[in-house]
């Protein structure tokens, strides 16, 4: 804790490279993911192939998957980046098609009976009804992406798994435990920021607001 206490600017600066890397490597997962969950859920026969060539994906180790990318992409941020959005696939990718194929078919004939268009159905029907199975994948991916992030230092990623291969390789205790330490808390803090989220999108959640605020409008008291 003192070393964090005494080097509060390096350990911002190297707190804000983990999450920009953890946060594209995110936002490029996600891009990814939600084409290919639509795809799955379209296309049944694809779900064998799709996910489990991403579980086998899954069981590569972190480290042999950068080192298998250092030739392609350098010895950079984009290495540890690209290996992180190919090992949240299957995270993501799954909780998407969990979420997509436990709408009811016929919550979206009477979306279609409505008079929705295709995308007011996806945006005002289906997207409602996924985002707290969705969000709790990318909370799962988030947390393997901060870790992969760690990793990606020995690359020259940077980030907060700078203090821990430096103080291994100088035999520095407190830049171990000040690393570790940081680490520990940035997963803590957006493992918390993601699981409100998705407690504040839970169906039950949404229903007690509508509630409320029908209450409110009538003006019952509870």
């Amino acid at each position: 804790m003192l070393y964090l206490l005494r080097n509060p600017s390096l350990i911002w600066n190297l707190t804000l490279e983990h999450l920009q890397m953890t946060l594209a490597a995110l936002a490029i997962a996600v891009l990814v993911a939600l084409p290919v969950a639509l795809l799955v859920t379209h296309y049944r026969w694809l779900s064998v192939p799709v996910l489990g060539g991403l579980g086998i994906l899954y069981t590569i180790p972190s480290l042999a998957l950068i080192i298998f990318l250092v030739p392609v992409f350098g010895l950079n941020a984009r290495s540890v980046i690209v290996a992180m959005v190919l090992y949240t696939q299957v995270i993501l990718v799954r909780n998407l098609v969990v979420g997509l194929e436990g709408i009811k078919p016929s919550v979206l004939e009477a979306a279609r009976g409505m008079g929705m268009s295709p995308w007011q159905r996806w945006w005002r029907v289906q997207v409602p009804l996924i985002l707290p199975i969705f969000l709790a994948g990318l909370r799962l991916a988030a947390i393997v992406a901060i870790a992969i992030a760690t990793i990606g230092a020995k690359f020259g990623a940077g980030g907060l798994g700078t203090l821990l291969f430096d103080g291994i390789a100088q035999s520095r205790y407190d830049k171990i435990w000040a690393g570790a330490i940081a680490v520990s808390l940035l997963a803590f803090a957006i493992n918390a920021l993601l699981l409100s989220l998705e407690w504040a999108t839970s169906p039950t959640r949404r229903l007690q607001r509508r509630i409320g605020r029908l209450k409110a409008g009538f003006g019952v008291r509870n």
